[in-house]
């Protein structure tokens, strides 16, 4: 089991940038990938970001959800820290929604599909303003 604490989160506007960090308490943090989901109000929780064990580009180690992140939203883990983190520029509104990191024990390559991942953290939430 997987513990996830997630943090970061804030109120910004349109154009800034915030980090969010996800800090696992496991004994094995490699034998996961870790993911980012991300939940608006109203709306299901959607995929935003994921990376494997070593986020290795070799093996298709980082996943994106689409172009609407791709280009502006950046994963990356420090597996000495056991620590993801998910780096956000030229954050919009549509990007205002309660974010989640996630664990999957398939660490070889990350995956989409929420069902995967095993161990979810409580969200840190993101205010986007116009």
């Amino acid at each position: 089991q997987v513990q996830l604490a997630e943090s970061g989160g804030g109120s910004v506007q349109a154009g800034g940038s915030l980090r969010l960090s996800c800090v696992a308490t496991v004994r094995f943090y490699t034998s996961y990938s870790i993911g980012w989901f991300r939940q608006a109000p109203g709306q299901e929780r959607e995929f935003v970001a994921a990376i494997s064990w070593n986020g290795g580009s070799y093996n298709g180690g980082i996943l994106y959800a689409s172009d609407s992140v791709k280009g502006r939203f950046t994963i990356s883990r420090d597996n000495v820290q056991k620590t993801a983190y998910l780096q956000m520029n030229d954050l919009k509104p549509e990007d205002t929604a309660v974010y989640y990191c996630a664990a999957d024990p398939n660490v070889e390559r990350p995956r989409a599909v929420s069902s995967y991942y095993t161990d979810w953290g409580r969200g840190t939430l993101v205010t986007v303003s116009s």
